[in-house]
């Protein structure tokens, strides 16, 4: 279950009837100071369920919100201790309240696992996962106590040997596949609450994983992750795994491209909050199809393809779409279908190409639809 928020930004002349997101930075006035202006529009908070293999199977929970004024963290700073105010009075709260909707719908949490990014690092979190049964692995926000609480997180693993190396291959700055060697490194920690919250929660034994990058290149920041979860590591496989999983979680930055990006929603012109907030999640079916197609391709290919298309689509590929050209995708299946919708959406289909990504299926689903509706009109008019 891969968390994490996102922003819809629509200029309008009554941003009243919407609401505001935040504040930035529009420059320096003539005096010299800087100016700041507040953007309009609603933000979305998602959780999409993958599997191990990164098959994106839904969203099981989806929260929008807005605010009638924005004031900025530091602003908020000179007013309230943060760390103090209970987590119901944050509007990080809407983490728990995902985890607790996603739980419930899809049952069995020992099954679930929930990974974010820094934001969600939060002792709320940790300790929401034990009370329901579940898990979490998600990118440490800050340096806890540990122990008895006379040190931290970080001094504790600077004494964790080298446990393994990992060899992982990325994109260069010119784009060109690239192996890099990563040092693994684990240890159980015992992990004490915040100071202002140690009277509501319990300290919790965690794991901590470092990944490292050995030799980072100059020019270039070395790869680091500092992972936290709740489950034990024994093993490189098992920490390897975490860190896995982690990594499926650029699957839901793809997701919210693909409603920008794919679906347009930064786009429309409807002037209310709450009209903006069905369109979108109408958009977020669309965008999880899109999603879901594309990572079936690649787990599953062989797949029957009425599994994902109808008939009248799969007749209509047929027809349009030659069956040369297809990477000698085995006729029948999915990906050979999946394949004909992607040259739709302008995919070359070359032997040395790698399978259809989100923007050419989005681009050929879009042309498949025109085509359909239109076949479909034909159809009526000489049948009826």
């Amino acid at each position: 279950m891969i968390q994490d928020t996102t922003e819809f930004n629509y200029p309008r002349e009554r941003p009243e009837r919407i609401g505001f997101i935040k504040s930035v930075n529009s420059g320096w006035d003539k005096a010299g100071r800087v100016r700041h202006h507040t953007l309009c529009g609603i933000l979305m908070h998602s959780c999409l369920a993958v599997t191990a293999d990164g098959l994106a199977l839904g969203l099981p929970a989806v929260k929008f919100w807005t605010r009638k004024k924005f004031k900025g963290t530091a602003q908020l700073k000179k007013h309230v201790n943060l760390t103090r105010l209970p987590i119901e009075q944050k509007e990080s709260v809407r983490w728990l309240d995902t985890l607790k909707q996603s739980i419930a719908l899809l049952g069995d949490p020992a099954r679930c696992v929930h990974v974010a990014d820094r934001e969600s690092g939060i002792f709320e979190l940790y300790c929401l996962t034990q009370e329901l049964g579940t898990h979490f692995v998600v990118r440490a926000c800050v340096d806890r106590l540990a122990g008895d609480g006379d040190h931290t997180i970080a001094a504790e693993m600077e004494n964790a040997g080298v446990r393994g190396l990992h060899t992982i291959e990325i994109r260069n700055g010119k784009g060109k596949p690239e192996n890099i060697t990563l040092e693994i490194r684990f240890r159980r920690i015992h992990v004490l609450p915040p100071i202002g919250k140690q009277k509501r929660y319990p300290p919790l034994d965690l794991t901590v994983i470092h990944v490292t990058e050995r030799g980072a290149p100059k020019g270039r920041k070395p790869i680091e992750w500092k992972l936290i979860t709740d489950l034990k590591v024994t093993s490189r496989a098992e920490a390897i795994e975490k860190v896995n999983w982690y990594a499926m979680r650029w699957k839901i930055e793809v997701f919210h491209k693909i409603l920008k990006s794919g679906c347009r929603a930064d786009e429309s012109k409807l002037r209310t909050a709450p009209r903006l907030a069905n369109l979108i999640s109408v958009y977020c079916i669309i965008g999880w199809r899109v999603l879901w197609l594309t990572t079936l391709n690649r787990t599953d290919p062989h797949v029957p393809p009425d599994l994902a298309l109808t008939k009248v689509e799969i007749h209509l590929l047929d027809r349009i779409v030659k069956d040369t050209g297809n990477q000698n995708r085995k006729p029948g299946t999915l990906s050979f279908c999946l394949t004909k919708l992607a040259r739709l959406g302008g995919y070359l289909a070359r032997n040395k190409d790698p399978p259809p990504g989100n923007q050419v299926i989005w681009k050929g689903l879009t042309r498949l639809n025109d085509i359909t509706l239109g076949a479909e009109t034909v159809m009526e008019e000489i049948c009826g």
